[in-house]
């Protein structure tokens, strides 16, 4: 049964990540993802269902536009199966609880903001309220008003550290070293992770970005590289592995002592 459910959600997260994918880039050049249906980015021809069907279409037309012939970019197959495994991973790590709901949000946002700001550098406001607003609901939900106020606090750490780091970093460079959205996003990490634990997100996250950076730096002189999904990639890794404040507490005290 347990594998049955294993890949049920990562069925549910196939489907889900076409529409992240969808969301992202839709968002990312202002367009309505709602009303509108999905289209060839060549030739504009709408898509139909059998179209659409999460990496077996893909491979199906064989990476190519049934209507214009032209290849079709492996991005969105890419997101889907991305998804598809974050899901399957979120149910296995927490089962049916208030967690599961948290790490598939979680995922949802990663996935989105890797689309809009990895095509675009864009992490929309819109993306960011609503999933602030979901995860707010479901801390409520699983711990009242103290939780609430516990993660409200928590996001609002992380956004004041995120800001001066951000100011600081412009008046050291002399020009923008982060953008709004990053700050904005890491309040919303805040939500479900402790102050503490948010703050290794962002050292870790600058770390997995840091050969990234040099690399295309290095092959295409690219100075500027979205933040935005290291630094939920390094949220999610934390969440997953149920690290808490204490946890970094105590290997803090080991450390310092094993230095000692």
């Amino acid at each position: 049964m347990e594998i049955v459910l294993i890949v049920m959600f990562f069925v549910i997260g196939l489907f889900f990540g076409s529409f992240f994918c969808v969301v992202g880039m839709r968002l990312g050049r202002n367009e309505d993802f709602i009303k509108r249906r999905s289209y060839c980015d060549s030739c504009h021809h709408s898509l139909s269902f059998l179209d659409m069907i999460p990496i077996f279409s893909y491979l199906f037309l064989r990476g190519r536009c049934r209507y214009c012939k032209q290849k079709v970019s492996p991005f969105s197959t890419f997101i889907e199966l991305f998804t598809g495994i974050l899901f399957a991973v979120s149910y296995y790590s927490f089962g049916f609880s208030f967690d599961l709901l948290i790490a598939l949000l979680a995922s949802s946002l990663f996935l989105i903001v890797l689309t809009s700001d990895l095509l675009y550098m864009i992490i929309p406001d819109s993306v960011l309220l609503f999933f602030a607003i979901c995860f707010l609901v479901v801390r409520f939900f699983q711990g009242g008003f103290s939780l609430l106020a516990s993660s409200l606090f928590s996001g609002a750490v992380l956004f004041l550290f995120m800001f001066c780091l951000m100011k600081l970093g412009n008046f050291l460079f002399k020009k923008e070293s982060l953008g709004g959205g990053d700050v904005k996003l890491l309040f919303v990490i805040g939500l479900f992770l402790e102050p503490l634990v948010g703050l290794v997100a962002v050292f870790l996250g600058s770390f997995i970005a840091l050969p990234v950076a040099l690399f295309l730096y290095y092959r295409r002189k690219e100075p500027m590289i979205p933040y935005g999904p290291f630094l939920l990639l390094s949220a999610l890794f934390l969440f997953f592995l149920k690290v808490t404040s204490s946890d970094i507490l105590t290997f803090l005290a080991d450390f310092v002592a094993f230095s000692s």
